[in-house]
C-alpha cells in the first residue's frame, strides 16, 4: 500500500468569476473552488505552473492540504478540468473532508514485481480489476494499492481481493472473491481488430462533462 506525505497547495481567495476567469488563465493563474465538510464553498486561485507539477503525482485519493491565505484545509482533488487541445489544467475542484469521519473511495490498483510464469512466452497476465472500493479515515486513505505479482509462478496461480492485506485501519468493501490478476494464454494467431478513429476538435471541453465558469455565466 502506498503511503502519503503531506502535500501543501498554496492558494488565495478569488474574486474574479464567470467570463472574466479567462483573464486569470492568460496570466498564468489557475482558478479553482473548494467545498465540502464544514467549509463554505469558496472560489480560489493558484499558480498554474507550480500546481500543475504537483498534480502530476496526485491521485483522486491523495490527501492534500489547501492553504488558503493561512487557512489550512484538508481535501481531495475532486475534479480536474483540462483544455482538450493542449492538455493544460484550466480548473480544479477540491473536496474538503473531516479527519474524524470515515469515507468511502475507489482506489487504483497498481501491479508491481515480475511474475515467474511469464518466463514461458505462451502465458500472459490478465489484470481484471483496476480499482478497489475501501472505507477508512482520510488520513489512512492510500494513494494506490500495490499488488505484487512475483508469487504467480504457475498458470493456476491468481490474486484475489481476499489475498490483500491493507491493515486494520482500512475496510475492503469490494467482494473478496473478485480476481485481480490471473494467468492467460497468448493465442497462436492474433486477429487484428479494425482501427477506431477518434474524432477531436472541440476545444474548451472539460473532464466529466462539467461546464466552465465562463459557460455557466453566459
Amino acid at each position: 500500500m502506498s503511503t502519503q506525505e503531506e502535500i501543501i497547495i498554496k492558494a488565495e481567495k478569488r474574486t474574479i468569476k464567470g467570463k472574466q476567469v479567462s483573464q486569470l488563465r492568460r496570466a498564468g493563474i489557475l482558478p479553482g473552488v473548494i467545498y465540502g465538510h464544514r467549509v463554505e464553498s469558496q472560489a480560489i486561485q493558484m499558480d498554474r505552473h507550480t500546481v500543475s507539477h504537483q498534480m502530476a503525482s496526485i491521485t483522486p485519493t491523495t490527501l492534500v492540504t489547501v492553504d488558503v491565505a493561512g487557512d489550512k484545509i484538508k481535501a481531495f482533488v475532486r475534479d480536474r478540468q483540462r483544455d482538450v487541445l493542449y492538455g493544460t489544467l484550466t480548473h480544479l475542484d477540491f473536496l474538503a473532508v473531516s479527519m474524524t469521519e470515515k469515507m468511502r473511495a475507489a482506489v487504483e490498483i497498481e501491479l508491481t514485481g515480475e511474475a515467474p510464469v511469464l518466463e514461458n512466452p505462451i502465458y500472459l497476465l490478465n489484470h481484471s480489476l483496476n480499482e478497489i472500493e475501501i472505507e477508512c479515515f482520510p488520513q489512512d486513505m492510500p494513494e494506490r494499492v500495490l499488488v505484487d505479482v512475483s508469487g504467480i509462478k504457475t498458470p493456476e496461480d491468481s490474486i484475489t481481493i481476499a489475498d490483500l492485506n491493507l491493515g486494520e485501519n482500512i475496510t475492503i468493501l469490494t467482494d473478496h472473491s473478485e480476481v485481480i490478476v490471473s494467468v492467460g494464454y497468448i493465442a497462436a494467431e492474433e486477429v487484428e481488430a479494425p482501427a477506431v478513429e477518434s474524432v477531436t476538435g472541440e476545444p474548451a471541453v472539460v473532464e466529466k462533462g462539467k461546464k466552465t465558469e465562463e459557460e455557466e455565466a453566459a
